[in-house]
């Protein structure tokens, strides 16, 4: 009788230990820099700027790049020191910014300008560390790490970024459609007032569309507002109780930092990044050409692989240790990390003459047989259909 061909066993993954998951936790060293900033007052209060923003662009500079991928095939299980570090955020960020709202406005130490400066440094950490956690949260399927992802937005008062990104951004990235898709020479300042003032709505209207297809209207309680209006109610009722109108207004500082922060990086993402049209309203499938990506080491580890930004939108629920990295040839590469490329973001004539040629560059190597790119600059290309 001939032998039966029998399956190979599936792969065996090793659980990874807690110490290759440790430069991911970098980010916890912030939470005593903010009380140091606070207990000390000074010069201390840029602890927090000069740990997250010039650190990181230090480490990059001496670690360099990291090019190696781990296998997507790990299962959650195996990935425990890496996850955790993204669950405990919520409570310890949380008893930071509102033990801070409480202590800052009674200490005598402190005069306007240390406060002011602390709480610029405290947003810094909710955006760059808070909102990137929420970001890795709201696209798994717990029902624990989505509420996290709620409870860490709502400290920023930027709820409805969740919808906006899962309903608006993840699908129409790079058309019309998506506010966050930053067009070709639109600098940065002018970007965040827009997107300020168009992102909103349309989380709403995606939000009202998805309630509609399923017959429900929009104040049922299944639409996701009524869930953002509480959270960030309470979040703004205990900052008054806590801190009184001083530490509400510190509060709302943090707040607004941390949401300029996450437009920054919403900018670099996907500068001058657009989907081929292909006429009646019809565009080209998301590919990794489509986001800007850094293979910096560092600020990897402090972003949790948000720089590995091609492979989140090819599998938007991939865990970041998982998330792989690709080469030129199929995606664009930035200079230097994300933290870095954010400073140079803010002086928009040198974003513009380090960035457009590189736009350019990516336009003749992806898609030369496009001769009018003055559609794809203004957003006057049509809306995707069914949006």
């Amino acid at each position: 009788m001939p032998e039966t061909a029998t399956a190979p066993p599936p792969p065996r993954h090793a659980p990874i230990g807690f110490w290759r998951a440790l430069p991911y936790w970098m980010s916890l060293l912030t939470l005593p820099l903010a009380w140091a900033g606070a207990w000390w007052g000074g010069w201390t209060v840029f602890l927090l700027p000069l740990f997250t923003w010039f650190l990181f662009d230090l480490l990059d500079l001496v670690i360099g790049l990291d090019t190696s991928n781990a296998d997507p095939s790990t299962p959650d299980s195996d990935l425990f020191w890496y996850r955790l570090v993204t669950l405990i955020w919520w409570p310890l960020q949380a008893l930071t910014v509102f033990g801070l709202v409480w202590y800052v406005p009674q200490a005598p130490h402190l005069g306007l300008g240390e406060k002011l400066a602390l709480f610029f440094g405290i947003g810094i950490v909710s955006g760059a560390v808070g909102i990137v956690y929420a970001h890795e949260l709201m696209h798994q399927s717990s029902r624990l790490e989505r509420w996290l992802a709620d409870l860490l937005l709502a400290q920023v008062l930027y709820s409805h970024f969740r919808s906006e990104h899962l309903r608006v951004h993840h699908i129409h990235v790079g058309t019309p459609r998506d506010p966050v898709s930053a067009r070709y020479n639109e600098g940065f300042h002018r970007f965040f007032l827009r997107v300020l003032r168009q992102c909103p709505p349309s989380a709403w209207r995606a939000e009202k569309a998805l309630l509609a297809r399923a017959g429900l209207p929009v104040w049922s309680r299944r639409n996701p507002f009524w869930r953002y209006a509480v959270l960030q109610a309470a979040a703004l009722a205990l900052a008054l109780a806590l801190g009184g109108w001083e530490g509400l207004g510190l509060f709302l500082l943090q707040a607004f930092v941390a949401i300029w922060q996450l437009e920054l990086t919403n900018y670099i993402e996907h500068y001058g990044l657009t989907r081929k049209h292909l006429g009646e309203g019809r565009y080209e499938p998301v590919r990794p050409r489509h986001s800007w990506n850094a293979a910096h080491r560092a600020s990897n580890w402090f972003l949790i692989n948000l720089q590995r930004h091609s492979d989140h939108h090819y599998k938007p629920d991939r865990r970041f240790p998982l998330l792989q990295t690709y080469d030129e040839d199929e995606a664009p590469q930035l200079p230097y990390g994300y933290p870095l490329m954010a400073a140079v973001a803010l002086v928009p004539p040198l974003w513009r003459r380090m960035m457009n040629p590189r736009v350019r560059a990516w336009r003749r190597r992806f898609y030369p047989e496009v001769t009018d790119w003055t559609p794809y600059r203004t957003g006057a290309l049509p809306m995707p259909r069914g949006s």
